[in-house]
């Protein structure tokens, strides 16, 4: 089953040729950012995913290590890119609100959980990597 997605005015839309079972929180403070507070994305390898409209994107380098694309009409952040090499190369991580449906995704894990705001808490019980963690998974590259 596919997915489909767009930014706020429309401009960028996107559609997920695999099925979506599962969501993960950001908690590090560029993600915060750039979000506005958690970021909840869904990993998608980038042959799974065909865009319209991305001549109105704009991507920004936000770390040795990945990008950001977010639509330059309305301002939506639409999803994070790995550009390192390895095996999550060209994944993208998609900004769970931009699906048109969000109907049987569970929420299964939480990055940079040591840098998590004390003011709030998911209830569900999730896979939880510390940012030391997520940096080796990415062979020590820097955030």
């Amino acid at each position: 089953m596919s997915r489909t997605g767009s930014c706020l005015c429309g401009a960028v839309s996107f559609e997920v040729a695999k099925d979506i079972a599962e969501t993960g929180a950001c908690h590090c403070g560029m993600c915060r950012k750039w979000s506005g507070g958690v970021f909840l994305g869904v990993e998608v390898p980038g042959d799974q995913l065909s865009i319209s409209g991305a001549e109105n994107l704009t991507t920004y380098s936000s770390s040795p290590w990945a990008e950001r694309s977010f639509c330059k009409t309305c301002g939506s952040s639409m999803w994070y890119r790995v550009t390192a090499p390895g095996p999550h190369h060209n994944a993208h991580h998609i900004g769970f609100g931009t699906f048109d449906t969000q109907d049987g995704v569970t929420l299964t894990g939480e990055i940079y959980i040591d840098k998590k705001p004390a003011g709030y808490t998911f209830a569900e019980k999730t896979h939880q990597m510390t940012e030391a963690e997520v940096m080796a998974m990415f062979g020590g590259a820097e955030g």
